[in-house]
């Protein structure tokens, strides 16, 4: 009997507990919820890095041959391993004493074949009366990986000697993404080179993404992207980000800038497991 009552006693209490915490919330005053603001329309700028300003250093002048297994996209002949980016048609740049010119008048050109890995040669010269400045003088591309007649994965081409601008968009730089470690550039109307070595992303049958895209560039001799981890495709507005691709053509940016239009010569790739 002792025992019932004492359960009774301790229910009784809970409730009484129970029903004062209860007064006390419906109470208190209600916090009204911050409000959001809406998110700013991003902007070029937004992405945009000026420091650290990698120091200059003095390259060396040596051209490389391509070696006996290398594909050989352009010998100074002609255009017949590149297309147009835009509907696939012949590509229409300018070749000239063995040397291809951009044209900016019909856009971007491509490889007719896709790659995966490779190892890329590829030598290119900003004309010796270049004008303009920043991204305005000379600016070109090598997309390593080409997913549509403008987007990929960029190592810029720009004249970066004793040319200011943001320095994720300088000659070297993985555009947007990476700083060179030094800045080897040649002066405008000397030839210049970039060896790259280019690891492909993979994605899952999702197409979510299983390992990401590498890169390791020498720019004139000299390194200045050491493996790097890409974060997706490059973009000029916003951040980078990844769509799921197998293989894909290497591209050459026709930028339209109204500065002089560079040219390219000596382009080999070499197909890698």
């Amino acid at each position: 009997m002792r025992t019932l009552i004492s359960l009774i006693l301790a229910f009784t209490t809970l409730v009484v507990v129970d029903g004062a915490l209860y007064a006390q919330q419906q109470a208190a005053p209600q916090t009204a919820r911050p409000q959001t603001a809406p998110p700013a329309t991003p902007k070029p700028q937004d992405t945009e890095l000026w420091e650290p300003v990698p120091k200059v250093v003095t390259p060396g002048a040596e051209c490389k041959a391509p070696p006996s297994d290398a594909i050989i996209l352009f010998d100074g002949n002609n255009l017949d391993e590149w297309v147009s980016a835009k509907d696939k048609s012949p590509a229409k740049w300018i070749v000239t004493d063995g040397v291809l010119t951009v044209n900016k008048a019909v856009g971007n050109i491509e490889t007719k074949r896709a790659f995966r890995n490779y190892q890329l040669h590829i030598e290119w010269k900003i004309p010796a009366n270049i004008t303009g400045s920043g991204q305005a003088r000379g600016n070109s591309g090598v997309f390593l990986a080409s997913t549509a007649p403008d987007a990929g994965y960029e190592l810029q081409v720009l004249d970066s000697y004793n040319n200011q601008t943001y320095v994720n968009g300088m000659a070297g730089s993985i555009y947007k993404q990476s700083i060179p470690l030094v800045n080897p550039s040649h002066k405008p109307g000397e030839w210049q080179s970039y060896d790259v070595v280019w690891t492909a992303p993979i994605f899952n049958a999702d197409g979510s993404l299983r390992t990401p895209a590498y890169v390791t560039v020498f720019f004139n001799g000299v390194l200045v992207e050491n493996h790097f981890e890409l974060k997706g495709e490059t973009r000029y507005i916003g951040q980078a980000s990844y769509k799921k691709y197998d293989t894909g053509p290497i591209l050459l940016q026709a930028h339209g800038d109204p500065s002089e239009p560079i040219s390219f010569r000596n382009i080999w790739v070499r197909e890698l497991n």
